[in-house]
């Protein structure tokens, strides 16, 4: 995979690697990306100090593969949950809340893995910056093409309302402010679609 402004540089994965890259996403996602040294991300995927630096480069590099990692089975996730949807654009944009609260269920107990590394690294300058917000204009391109099938000429700003509600419901979920916060945006954005 190339190199932009907007796409990180990606490592080919070694059988080693995938072993640090499964231990440093449960490691940062668990404990937060500061918290975890690479000594740790060693220890736990079994391999030497030398060899993550060897695979991976640097703590940031292995920081832009976790997150990558994430957005790609994530999309993948809801890419499946989407074509079993069938065509109409109301049942669509609620198959995105519906596909957010299974997998926050499976697989984010804590809230948005973007989110939470976006509130440790806000410097556009860090590598797996544009992962983060990669992601999160994929997620409104997604919202935007779902809502120019109900609100053609309202489309922006439909695609914004679903936006705001789904994040700050991810938030919600990760905060454990009150039960079930993905299942109650998924009904305010219900109310909001023509």
């Amino acid at each position: 995979m190339g190199t932009t402004a907007d796409t990180p540089h990606r490592i080919t994965m070694t059988p080693a690697a995938r072993r640090a890259l499964a231990a440093a996403g449960r490691l940062f996602y668990e404990r937060g990306i500061h918290a975890v040294g690479v000594d740790l991300i060693a220890a736990e995927a079994g391999v030497t100090k030398k060899t993550l630096y060897d695979r991976f480069g640097s703590k940031e590099q292995i920081v832009v593969e976790y997150l990558a990692d994430r957005d790609e089975r994530w999309r993948a996730f809801l890419g499946e949950r989407l074509d079993v949807a069938g065509p109409d654009p109301r049942e669509r944009v609620l198959t995105v809340f519906d596909a957010s609260r299974a997998w926050a269920t499976e697989s984010s107990p804590k809230g948005c893995s973007m989110v939470n590394a976006h509130a440790e690294i806000s410097d556009p300058a860090h590598p797996a910056h544009p992962v983060i917000t990669g992601q999160k204009r994929w997620m409104l391109d997604l919202f935007t093409r779902l809502a120019s099938d109900l609100a053609p000429d309202g489309a922006e700003g439909l695609a914004r309302a679903l936006m705001l509600l789904h994040e700050g419901a991810l938030v919600a979920h990760g905060l454990g402010i009150f039960p079930d916060a993905i299942a109650q945006a998924r009904e305010q954005a219900r109310a909001l679609l023509p």
